[in-house]
């Protein structure tokens, strides 16, 4: 389940931060692997109600330990908890989009051909390191044939 928790951390929450700038978000991780493994959200009423974009200051630095989000920050509406173990990484994204009421934003027709253009980048890589790895393979064998031939050269002569 380790790993599937560390996809969303690692995958989602970049792209949630990403997408959503003026919500302000922090990941507070635990050193204990074996506790419980929930995402936590915090919903809090904007500053000023004529204008909802405006969110209360939340929590700006992440931490390492095992330590709540920062005293000074106090949900002001609700609080929602998602048990993220024996999930997988869809299931949580489910629950948080359920949870927060996201909607998913389809990618533009430029942001395809840019994740098209990186997938065959990608592949190309992939077959230029094969390509390497067998010249490389190829000038070792080379080079412990000669190594060889000179170690036999050498004790004949002797």
């Amino acid at each position: 389940h380790a790993d599937v928790i560390r996809k969303f951390w690692q995958h989602y929450l970049p792209r949630l931060k990403y997408h959503n700038p003026a919500i302000p978000m922090t990941v507070d991780r635990t050193q204990t692997q074996s506790g419980p493994a929930t995402l936590t959200i915090f919903f809090t009423q904007p500053t000023n109600p004529s204008d909802p974009t405006t969110p209360l200051p939340a929590p700006t630095s992440s931490t390492s330990g095992d330590t709540a989000p920062s005293a000074s920050y106090v949900p002001t509406e609700r609080t929602v908890s998602i048990n993220m173990k024996h999930r997988t990484d869809a299931e949580i994204l489910t629950q948080f989009m359920e949870a927060t009421k996201a909607t998913v934003v389809e990618a533009t027709p430029e942001e395809l051909e840019e994740m098209r253009e990186l997938e065959e980048q990608g592949a190309r890589s992939q077959r230029d390191s094969a390509r390497s790895m067998e010249v490389n393979k190829q000038r070792k064998r080379e080079a412990d044939m000669l190594a060889q031939a000179r170690g036999d050269i050498a004790a004949q002569a002797a």
